[in-house]
């Protein structure tokens, strides 16, 4: 198996609803990967899934299945749906080579599929277009090829015409062969003949193939030349190089048509990604980065002979462990050897390492570049870590997962529940690094922080669905932070006397605002031993201890310069612990007078909407506080960028689909953290105080 010309890694993506699931299903069972054909909506698929999945994924026994069709492999990756997933949704973009883009042929393109289309051209992933459910009431090919050149912005290039439609849906014609393929109803996907085009259709047919034929050709002007002057029509191999290399290049996209569900056109799509998408070798090797994340210039190209560059993408626990889902880039893997993971600067050796087919697995003892396997055990891995060879370490762009800006307290409803919790959130941060849990010390209460409103919602359901835990949900809460904006110069001294030795610990000090997103620096200009070099460090830990409660609402300080500028210092009684405690009572002394100022996340937030509605999204977010940062109109929809307070970002996918009748959609990341106006401050102090009195 080391031809990699013979590797396809593709994905299957689609909106809710168009079909994904089924289609896979089809894949496994023509590719012969299971025998009997499970049905969805029996609950028998055999990549059956949990409820939660139903939204975004093949399946849950794996994150990656394989299984072959014509001597090539195909390591076929599960992409989510969901645009609060978009972490998931790079996350897989990274590992694939190339996709399918599911539609459905009587819902069209939908939001959903807009987003990620678009994260699919910002990767730039090579697809295939599939219009599935053309047995559907009220199905339209034709509408569907349309809405994908509009909406989406994308160059459909229609390889297949239906032959009846809805229930009367018989098959297809490959527009490059001028043949027919008709299935009887039995059901069976092999039931088939391959027959000439209906009479009634062959007009037609020859209008789309000279489409087809002409787009193709662009890719090779001798061809076009040819074709142009002397009517010379190109052989099928040479037609088919073309698909392929404009495909690659992203000029257009094979489109085809078909209903899964009744086992109709799902063999031209397989033909499709072996004679169109890229392998392995044809895609832009990953850029690498120094373990201080600098770019080396350095490429993982896929080369089973150069050092192992591997890109854990996903984590999952399933009947038989922790699985690590893994696409290896360059060099191989073998059974027993040690990998350092550059996240952790630790070493790992590679115990069991399985492909997975579905729902079962084969033990493999070696893998290697363009591989996609899922190796047992891995104890510190986490999704976006890189493995690689500890003696040439290098890391794989880094996936970036940014800090989460909301929280909800959660509290078990009985005792078995508080049993189960600790164990189903510590599986849950591993599979999801932007979703982090935290246990408050005060209330005792465990809080979860996540990227979002729906992030969160989710979470709640796996935990009450996947891992049977009921709990109680609070409010979100915003991560409020706190700052300075004076400095001020003071002086504190600590002194006890008790029988024996006392404590003494003198500080002379300044306090003042730093440049923000700094955090917090210390400095120490003490000269003439006054305060010895010894102390300094338990000076800046009393005040670094202090920080992670600010004076106004108890939220952590940030962006503080505090520099130690003199003391004094007793022979007997200093001790590092005195100084510790001096700097702490330092801090709540200075604080209030430095103009203490209270700072709210603000979200780079990408509002899409129709033309019609730009309007009113503009003025909602400015309702909202927000700041416009312009507009772009794109080929599916206009798009809003704009900056507006977490806080006021409640509920707001609600309110923008009421606005735009269904059609908008957004995304939104943290972007830095500003001062929050006056009577917003107020609120927020006077809440976390109520909340303190309450905690007694």
């Amino acid at each position: 198996m080391t031809d990699l010309t013979l590797y396809r890694n593709i994905g299957i993506f689609a909106h809710v609803d168009a079909g994904k699931t089924t289609t896979t299903e089809r894949i496994l069972k023509l590719t012969g990967k299971i025998h009997r054909i499970g049905e969805v909506h029996d609950g028998a698929a055999t990549t059956d899934f949990m409820e939660q999945e139903q939204e975004r994924g093949i399946t849950i026994q794996s994150a990656a299945t394989t299984c072959f069709w014509k001597n090539h492999r195909l390591n076929i990756i599960d992409t989510p749906g969901h645009v609060d997933f978009t972490i998931e949704v790079y996350r897989s973009l990274k590992v694939l080579d190339g996709g399918i883009g599911v539609f459905c042929a009587s819902g069209g393109v939908e939001p959903q599929s807009e987003t990620n289309w678009r994260y699919a051209n910002e990767s730039e992933v090579a697809r295939i277009i599939y219009v599935n459910k053309l047995d559907r009431v009220g199905a339209d090919f034709f509408r569907v090829v349309k809405q994908v050149e509009d909406v989406l912005g994308a160059r459909p290039l229609v390889m297949v015409l239906p032959i009846g439609v809805e229930e009367s849906l018989q098959g297809v014609v490959d527009l490059i062969t001028r043949k027919a393929w008709i299935w009887d109803d039995s059901g069976d996907p092999m039931n088939y003949e391959i027959t000439d085009v209906p009479a009634d259709m062959v007009d037609q047919v020859e209008e789309y193939r000279e489409m087809l034929v002409e787009t193709a050709l662009e890719q090779d002007d001798d061809l076009m030349e040819a074709y142009l002057e002397s009517g010379q029509e190109p052989s099928e191999e040479e037609l088919k190089r073309c698909i392929r290399k404009g495909t690659i290049n992203l000029d257009f996209f094979p489109t085809y048509c078909g209903s899964s569900f009744k086992n109709k056109g799902v063999q031209l799509v397989l033909d499709a990604v072996v004679d169109y998408l890229p392998n392995p070798t044809e895609v832009k090797p990953q850029p690498e980065i120094d373990l201080e994340g600098n770019p080396t210039g350095e490429y993982a190209i896929v080369d089973p002979n150069r050092p192992l560059r591997a890109l854990a993408f996903k984590i999952m626990d399933d009947r038989f462990g922790a699985l690590t889902f893994t696409r290896i880039y360059s060099g191989k893997i073998e059974k027993g050897d040690t990998v350092l993971n550059t996240a952790t600067g630790k070493t790992e050796r590679i115990g069991r390492m399985v492909m997975m087919h579905a729902d079962d697995r084969e033990e493999i003892t070696s893998a290697q570049a363009g591989d996609i396997i899922a190796i047992v055990g891995m104890k510190n891995v986490q999704t976006g870590h890189t493995l690689c060879d500890p003696k040439a370490p290098a890391t794989l762009e880094p996936m970036v997962f940014p800090d989460p800006v909301i929280s909800i307290a959660v509290a078990p409803k009985d005792k078995a529940a508080s049993e189960k919790l600790g164990v189903a959130l510590s599986k849950m941060v591993q599979e999801d690094p932007s979703f982090r849990v935290e246990t408050d010390e005060d209330s005792g209460e465990t809080i979860l922080k996540g990227m979002g409103e729906l992030h969160l919602d989710i979470k709640i359901d796996i935990l009450k669905r996947t891992h049977k835990v009921e709990v109680e949900v609070g409010k979100p809460q915003v991560a409020y932070r706190e700052t300075i904006t004076q400095r001020v110069e003071d002086s504190y001294t600590h002194k006890k006397q008790t029988g024996g030795s006392g404590q003494f610990a003198k500080i002379d000090y300044v306090i003042e605002p730093a440049e923000p997103g700094t955090g917090f620096e210390f400095e120490s200009v003490v000269t003439g031993g006054n305060v010895p070099r010894e102390f300094w460090p338990a000076v800046e830990k009393g005040f670094k201890l202090s920080m992670e409660e600010g004076v106004l609402a108890g939220y952590p300080l940030e962006d503080v310069k505090v520099t130690l500028v003199d003391g004094g210092y007793h022979a007997v009684d200093s001790s590092a612990v005195a100084y510790e405690i001096a700097a702490k009572n330092a801090y709540r002394q200075s604080v209030p007078k430095a103009g203490p100022q209270l700072l709210e996340p603000i979200m780079k937030v990408d509002v899409f909407t129709p033309e019609d509605h730009v309007g009113d999204v503009i003025g909602d977010l400015n309702r909202r506080r927000g700041m416009i940062q312009g507009q772009e109109p794109g080929a599916t929809a206009v798009r809003v960028k704009a900056e507006v307070p977490l806080s006021e970002m409640f509920g707001y996918i609600g309110d923008l689909r009421t606005m735009t009748s269904g059609r908008g959609q957004f995304s939104m990341e943290f972007s830095h953290y500003a001062p929050c106006p006056n009577n917003i401050a107020e609120e927020v102090i006077k809440e976390a105080k109520a909340r303190k009195e309450a905690q007694g």
